[in-house]
């Protein structure tokens, strides 16, 4: 899986499930990037295989409906969509 990280503060495990061409995914990237925290995040139309299969699994764990963005902190709240009050509250 091309889990890639950027750095920043650290407001605990922030894991996003993206799209490359998704604008909402991007906005959630920049927000937390402009916020100065530190995440991961996997960009799932880039997998294959799989990769694919077994991150899909993962997004559906958290979002039934596999929509993107998703975002999983610490491993149990999932946030799906950009919604920048929520994201406000847990970092």
């Amino acid at each position: 899986m091309k889990k890639v990280h950027v750095d920043g503060k650290d407001r605990g495990d922030i894991l996003i499930y993206a799209l490359s061409t998704c604008g909402w995914c991007r906005k959630t990237k920049n927000y937390l990037i402009s916020e100065g925290v530190g995440f991961d995040y996997i960009d799932v139309d880039m997998l294959e295989g799989e990769d694919l299969r077994e991150t899909m699994a993962d997004v559906e764990k958290f979002n039934r409906s596999g929509s993107f963005p998703t975002i999983v902190f610490n491993g149990s709240i999932g946030i799906i969509g950009f919604n920048e009050a929520k994201i406000k509250e847990l970092i």
